[in-house]
C-alpha cells in the first residue's frame, strides 16, 4: 500500500536559462517533481513510468535515494526516453518548449494488479496515458488526481508546443482532483475563462480544482468555496520548471492525511517555493523546512 503513485513519463530535459551560457541536461517530467516532493514530506511514494534505453541509471539511483519505489518503471531498451528542450526568457516568466523524442505510451498491461494507493496522480507529458489506462488506475486508488498537460499539448513539425482541446473528455468524469495552469484548463475544458472552466470541471464531478498561476499563486476551488492562495517568494529564483508539480506533491500528501484544503494548499505552495531555487528537481526542502514556510503563509497570507 503506497500513499501516492505518480503516473507519467520521466524525461531528459535540456534547460536553457538566461543565467547560464550552456544548457543543463537533467532528469525531468512531472513524475519526478511530484514524487520527490511527496517523498520529502515522508509519504510512501511510487511511480508508473516508461523510459528508453538512453535513460541514465544514475537517474534511477537518484530517485531510489529519495525513497521512491521504482518497481513501476519500465525501460524499453530499443526506444528513446522522452526528451524536451526548454528555453526561458530573461525574466524566467515564459519559456519555449520543444519535444525532441517520445517514449512508448503506458498501457493497461503496465498497471500492476497489486497496485494500491491512497492517491494516484496522473500527469502525462506527451499524451502517453489513454482513457483506458486512467480508468484502470481509478480502481486502484482512493483518490484519482489529474494534471492534463500532456493531453492538451500539441506539437508542430519542429517540436514546438501549443495547446489544443482534450481529445477524450470522458477522462474528466474519472477525476477527483484536477490541477493545471490557466492555459491548460481553458484548453482542457474548451471554455473561455477561469471561472467558467472551474465550474465546468465541477459539473463533470471533479471535487477539487487547482489552477496554478506562477508568481501570482494559485486558485483552489471545492465548488462551494474558492481560495486565492498567494505564492511564497523564494530565497532566489533559478529555474521555475516543475513548481506546479511540486505543489501537487505537497497538496496530495496533506490531503490523504485529511488536512484542510487551506493546509494542503499552504504545504503545496511551500513545496513549490523550494523547487524554483535550484535547477531541475534538485532543490527540495525537508519536511520541517516546508512546514515552516507553509505555516508562515497560512498565518500571514490566507488564514480565515
Amino acid at each position: 500500500m503506497l500513499d501516492i503513485v505518480s503516473v507519467g513519463h520521466f524525461s531528459i530535459d535540456s534547460i536553457l536559462l538566461p543565467s547560464r551560457k550552456s544548457p543543463v541536461v537533467i532528469l525531468g517530467g512531472s513524475a519526478a517533481y511530484v514524487s520527490i516532493a511527496a517523498s520529502r514530506l515522508q509519504a510512501r511514494v511510487g511511480v508508473l513510468s516508461k523510459v528508453g534505453g538512453d535513460f541514465p541509471e544514475a537517474y534511477r539511483w537518484w530517485l531510489r535515494q529519495e525513497g521512491i519505489n521504482m518497481s513501476g518503471l519500465t525501460k524499453v531498451q530499443e526506444a528513446m526516453t522522452t526528451r524536451f528542450e526548454l528555453k526561458y526568457d530573461d525574466t524566467l516568466t515564459s519559456r519555449q518548449l520543444f519535444l525532441k523524442s517520445t517514449a512508448p505510451s503506458l498501457t493497461v498491461d503496465d498497471v500492476p494488479t497489486s497496485l494500491k494507493a491512497s492517491a494516484i496522480h496522473v500527469s502525462p507529458i506527451v499524451d502517453e496515458v489513454a482513457y483506458e489506462v486512467i480508468e484502470r488506475l481509478k480502481v486502484h486508488a482512493t483518490v484519482l488526481s489529474l494534471d492534463p498537460q500532456g493531453l492538451v499539448r500539441k506539437f508542430d513539425e519542429t517540436g514546438q508546443v501549443h495547446y489544443g482541446p482534450l481529445a477524450d473528455k470522458r477522462i474528466l468524469g474519472l477525476v477527483d482532483i484536477y490541477k493545471s495552469s490557466l492555459d491548460e484548463i481553458v484548453a482542457a475544458t474548451d471554455l473561455p475563462d477561469l471561472d467558467s472552466a472551474i465550474k465546468g470541471l465541477h459539473d463533470c464531478g471533479v471535487r477539487i480544482v487547482i489552477v496554478t498561476l506562477g508568481s501570482e499563486g494559485s486558485v483552489v476551488s471545492t465548488g462551494e468555496e474558492r481560495y486565492d492562495v498567494p505564492a511564497i517568494k523564494p530565497a532566489r529564483l533559478v529555474d521555475p520548471t516543475g513548481a506546479g508539480d511540486a505543489f501537487v506533491g505537497g497538496f496530495l500528501t496533506e490531503y490523504i492525511n485529511d488536512e484542510s484544503i487551506l493546509r494542503c494548499a499552504s504545504v503545496g505552495t511551500a513545496a513549490a517555493s523550494f523547487v524554483v531555487e535550484g535547477i531541475g528537481p534538485t532543490s527540495f526542502g525537508d519536511k520541517a523546512q516546508v512546514y515552516e514556510r507553509a505555516r508562515e503563509l497560512y498565518e500571514k497570507g490566507i488564514k480565515q
